[in-house]
């Protein structure tokens, strides 16, 4: 039995989870979950045993010095929990965390039953994957259950993945299994700007996750981030005209298809969020207090500062993406190779196929999501096709 001390009785709690790693492209789901904890000051109440659920070879600790005195950081999961103000009070459970290396239904089981013991009435679960989407359109963002009913009620996808899978979504079956309500939301981010941070695919994480639980979330600098970000890759793309026709091409291919940023249901949810600020008290504003950043300047660095968006080259003739998936060897497992490009005289041909795992595995490095994940798949519930065995799996007792 979990016994939890000082942590007052909730309001109306709901969980929200992120992971980095496999199912967090661009750091945006992770980032996002951050966000929140920075801006209404979480307080971290437990943390689970890194001891039991993590290679240390694969996510290292760090050694840092506070006063002169060496400490040790310890990759974990840990909770916290934030109290909306407001009309109507409520509280978030954040957890923040590395996905595990081992024992994956006791990782499940350890966090549900913290949300059963805090009264958890929703898990909310945030994942990022790499898609053929276009950076100077809306990022695209899934919301997916297991639930049919949840499905109906909330407007969501019922799920109907089949394939290898990453904590996100074992957690998500957990919690069905359970009986507790789940919803993952999956946003898309450009496979040809891959590299973290990807602040407007946090962004939509967060306007989504704000349509979802019906709460106004402060942004702070957040929009000037992702408009920096976004004028930062037209700056560099203009200035390579094959990457320039490339990015044409996604964007007239999602110009052409049956998109839900201009369906009703969308644009209603955009003038509900528009209200939801404007009654809150203002751009910037939660419950009457002020949060930083709102009307600053957008640009705060110069391109130069910026990473080149690696240019799309051909793929060979096995369909294999070629190296946009190669880990950073901190078990983080975001891509930052190059991606797919057509050549010069075709029409861009979408990235797709399973990943090469054999540099992973030659230097003991897992797989990463950007290696592995299928683009173009902005509304699949799943990231992407893993290695064959469960990593969740293979250590179980």
């Amino acid at each position: 039995m979990i016994e939890l001390e000082g942590v007052p009785e909730l309001i109306d709690p709901v969980m929200v989870a992120a992971f980095e790693g496999w199912n967090d492209a661009g750091d945006a789901a992770s980032t996002a979950v951050a966000h929140l904890d920075k801006e209404w000051k979480g307080e971290v109440f437990a943390a689970l045993d890194a001891e039991d659920y993590y290679d240390f070879q694969v996510n290292r600790p760090t050694v840092w010095l506070d006063g002169g005195v060496r400490k040790i950081t310890w990759p974990t999961t840990r909770l916290s929990v934030v109290r909306v103000g407001g009309d109507k009070p409520r509280d978030l459970v954040l957890v923040r965390g590395i996905e595990p290396s081992m024992r994956w239904r006791s990782f499940c089981n350890e966090l549900l039953g913290f949300a059963h013991e805090l009264g958890v009435e929703l898990v909310v679960i945030m994942g990022a994957l790499l898609g053929d989407t276009p950076h100077t359109r809306p990022v695209p963002v899934s919301g997916v259950t297991s639930d049919p009913d949840l499905a109906r009620t909330m407007d969501l996808e019922e799920t109907k993945y089949e394939g290898p899978t990453g904590i996100v979504g074992i957690l998500q079956e957990a919690c069905t299994h359970a009986g507790v309500p789940a919803v993952s939301l999956w946003a898309a981010v450009p496979h040809y700007v891959s590299q973290p941070p990807n602040p407007k695919a946090t962004l939509a994480l967060l306007n989504r996750l704000e349509d979802l639980i019906d709460l106004r979330i402060p942004l702070g600098e957040l929009t000037e981030d992702a408009r920096a970000w976004q004028l930062g890759v037209d700056q560099l793309a203009a200035e390579d005209s094959e990457v320039a026709e490339y990015v044409q091409s996604l964007e007239e291919a999602r110009d052409t298809a049956e998109l839900p940023e201009a369906s009703g249901e969308a644009i209603a949810r955009e003038f509900e969020r528009y209200l939801r600020r404007r009654d809150g008290g203002g751009p910037g504003q939660v419950g009457g207090v002020a949060s930083e950043g709102e009307g600053a300047a957008y640009l705060r660095d110069t391109p130069s500062e910026r990473t080149r968006p690696p240019k799309p080259q051909p793929r060979p003739d096995t369909g294999a993406e070629s190296g946009t998936g190669t880990g950073s060897g901190t078990g983080t497992g975001t891509g930052t190779g190059s991606t797919a490009k057509p050549a010069a005289d075709d029409k861009p041909e979408e990235p797709k196929g399973e990943a090469d795992s054999k540099a992973a595995d030659k230097d003991g490095d897992k797989p990463d999501p950007a290696s592995t994940a299928e683009p173009g798949t902005a509304s699949s519930d799943e990231p992407g096709t893993p290695p064959d065995t469960e990593p969740g799996d293979s250590s179980e007792d």
